[in-house]
Order: C-alpha cells, then sequence, then structure tokens
C-alpha cells in the first residue's frame, strides 16, 4: 500500500520588514525607509510590481530576546513621498496574511522569508451580539480621520474585525494576536473583550 502523502504547504520567497506594528490586511500605513537594506527592497518591489511582509518585532528585554512574529501580512506599495526630514515615505496597504516557515539573510542584511500564504477568510454575516462593533465602526466613517478604512464593509465579520483592529488603540500584541486568529467571528468575540477592558478612544493616523 502507497504511504499518505505528507507534503508540507507550498511556500514563495518574500522579503521582511519587521516593523513595533501589526499590519492588517486592506489597513494603509506610511513606512519611513531610511536603512539601505529596505531602500533596495522598496525599489525592487516596485520595480517588480511585488510586495513585502511586513511581520511584527519585539525588541529584547529582561525576560525574552528580541523575536519576531511567525504570521504577518503582505504589504503592497501604493505611493511614495519624500517626507519632512528628506526621507523617503511610502504609503502602503495590507494585502495576503502569511506564516513564516523559513527565514534566510541576504548579504545587505535583508531577512527573506519561506511564507505560506494564509487562506482568505469567507465573508460572513455579523451576528447580532456583535452589533456594537457594526456600530462603533459605522461611526467612526464619519470622521475624515478614519478615512482609511472607508471602504471596511460593517456587514461582513471578517471585514469588519480587520478594520476596527487596525485602528483601535490596542497593545501591540494583543493586535498580533488577533492577526493570527483564522475566525471572523472569534476575532469580533476577543474585540469585544479587549474593548471592555479598553476604554480609549481609537487612535487617529
Amino acid at each position: 500500500m502507497r504511504e499518505p502523502r505528507t507534503d508540507s504547504p507550498a511556500t514563495e520567497s518574500l522579503p521582511l520588514f519587521p516593523l513595533p506594528l501589526v499590519l492588517f490586511p486592506a489597513a494603509r500605513t506610511q513606512l519611513r525607509i531610511f536603512e539601505s537594506r529596505y531602500l533596495e527592497m522598496t525599489r525592487e518591489c516596485s520595480a517588480n510590481g511585488t510586495g513585502f511582509g511586513v511581520v511584527h518585532f519585539s525588541p529584547a528585554d529582561d525576560n525574552k530576546p528580541a523575536r519576531h512574529a511567525a504570521i504577518g501580512t503582505e504589504a503592497v506599495i501604493e505611493d511614495f513621498s519624500t517626507l519632512e526630514d528628506g526621507l523617503l515615505g511610502i504609503e502602503v496597504r495590507g494585502s495576503r496574511r502569511f506564516r513564516i516557515r523559513a527565514t534566510r539573510a541576504r548579504e545587505d542584511g535583508l531577512i527573506i522569508g519561506e511564507v505560506e500564504w494564509l487562506p482568505a477568510e469567507p465573508r460572513l454575516q455579523v451576528q447580532p451580539e456583535h452589533a456594537v462593533l457594526q456600530n462603533i465602526l459605522r461611526e467612526l466613517l464619519q470622521h475624515q480621520a478614519f478615512a482609511d478604512i472607508s471602504d471596511a464593509d460593517a456587514d461582513d465579520a471578517s471585514a469588519l474585525g480587520m478594520a476596527l483592529a487596525s485602528v483601535l488603540p490596542l497593545e501591540s500584541e494583543s493586535a498580533q494576536e488577533l492577526l493570527a486568529v483564522s475566525d471572523p467571528h472569534e476575532r469580533l468575540r476577543a474585540l469585544c473583550v479587549l474593548l471592555e477592558e479598553t476604554p480609549e478612544e481609537p487612535s487617529e493616523h
């Protein structure tokens, strides 16, 4: 009898940009680029029409070494600018999520990840107990400061959770946990718990 196949999921090489932030699918953010390895990465991605991976980076402390998360989000470059300090600014939008299976470093120090793309989440109806989150999103959409999530669908559980997680003032560790969740309803439940613990206003950025 032939043994069942146990092949690992196919992986793809992706340049990684470890940062002290969590990028969510469909979210936009501006990044300052100044290290030569990331300037070269930006040039290559722009020339090839490809993205790069943003992964949350935790610096070392007394209890643990520096490390980056295993799950991140592909960043697609949408615009370039010169910032007030003369550095390169790039506007990126989050795209697909991925899981890092292995890493290696190029000669210039750029980390290349062998990543497995995570499946796109299905469109699911928001459950009645999460209607408060729909109301929060709709209120945010009334303010110009949150224009970055203007196309978020409050009736789609995945889009609702990703949009709120990208703008609410969450600790980065909590945001990373939300990114790693694979069930949209579970993410909304976790957001409700976090909101009960975090009475602050959403951050404008």
